[in-house]
């Protein structure tokens, strides 16, 4: 019986206070928003490692200079971010809009920026395909036109 008051009190302690058991949590589509929406760089990389899983699955598109398959942040910020932050000035995703459904989310945008050797600024029409499971991502696979990178690379 007293057990029963002391989560009685305690349940009517949440409502009343507003609380919710979830509040902390965010939504997949939140937590894929996260990555992007920072106010820089530095913070959307932040905001991808602390909801990143262990043995993430990143896959960059067939045709894309920094194509393949990399398994880990460790191996995900060396063979991409780093060639990204290194090669080009002011390479960004901009995100226009968002589709989301379970355990996914695609991002829809453009890519933008200057290749350093080149010169030559690029614009290319991108699509991210993110999977999560509790609250963590697991896959993230790019679906971009290569050729447009290639192109201002050369």
């Amino acid at each position: 019986m007293v057990k029963l008051r002391i989560l009685i009190n305690l349940a009517l302690l949440i409502v009343l206070s507003g609380c919710s058991l979830n509040k902390n949590n965010m939504t997949n589509l939140e937590i894929v928003k996260s990555t992007y929406e920072g106010k820089t760089s530095e913070e959307n990389g932040q905001n991808l490692a602390k909801y990143v899983a262990e043995d993430i699955s990143w896959t960059e598109a067939k045709g894309f200079p920094y194509a393949g398959t990399y398994i880990g942040l460790e191996n995900i910020t060396k063979n991409v971010f780093s060639r990204l932050g290194s090669e080009w000035i002011d390479y960004k995703f901009t995100p226009e809009d968002y589709v989301a459904s379970d355990d996914k989310v695609v991002a829809f945008g453009t890519y933008t920026g200057t290749y350093k050797i080149t010169g030559k600024p690029v614009v290319a029409r991108v699509a991210h395909v993110w999977k999560l499971k509790d609250g963590k991502i697991v896959s993230f696979e790019q679906f971009v036109d290569s050729q447009v990178v290639n192109d201002v690379m050369k």
